[in-house]
C-alpha cells in the first residue's frame, strides 16, 4: 500500500548538480517527517538531510551548504537538491518516511559523480 518512488538520480560530473525526489502515496503525507539517506558500496548507510512536517530542516555536516531538503505537500513530494557534488557523494539515496515509530522508504535511486 505504501510507496516511495524515487527518480533523479542518475550520473554526474564533480561540480554538477542533481535533484531527486520522492513521490509519497499511501500516507497522509503532510504529517510525516522525511529524510534522505545514502550508502556507498562498502559504507555504512548515513543520514544525509531531514525535514519535519513543519518544514524543519537538518543536514549531516558533509553537505551542509550544498544540499536542500524541501517538501511540496501539495504534490506528497520531498526533494534533494544537490549542488557542487563530490566523488565522495556517489552512493545509493533512498527516501524515508517516518511518523511516530513507523518509518516507510523507498527503493533507492543511484547517484554517481565521475568525471
Amino acid at each position: 500500500q505504501v510507496q516511495l518512488v524515487e527518480s533523479g538520480g542518475g550520473l554526474v560530473q564533480p561540480g554538477g548538480s542533481l535533484r531527486l525526489s520522492c513521490a509519497a502515496s499511501g500516507i497522509l503525507f503532510r504529517l510525516y517527517a522525511m529524510g534522505w539517506y545514502r550508502q556507498a558500496p562498502g559504507k555504512e548507510r548515513e543520514l544525509v538531510a531531514t525535514i519535519t512536517k513543519d518544514a524543519i530542516t537538518n543536514y549531516v555536516d558533509s553537505v551542509k551548504g550544498r544540499f536542500t531538503i524541501s517538501r511540496d505537500n501539495a504534490k506528497n513530494t520531498v526533494y534533494l537538491q544537490m549542488n557542487s557534488l563530490k566523488p565522495e557523494d556517489t552512493a545509493v539515496y533512498y527516501c524515508n518516511a517516518v511518523k511516530y515509530n513507523n518509518a516507510f522508504w523507498g527503493q533507492g535511486t543511484q547517484v554517481a559523480v565521475s568525471s
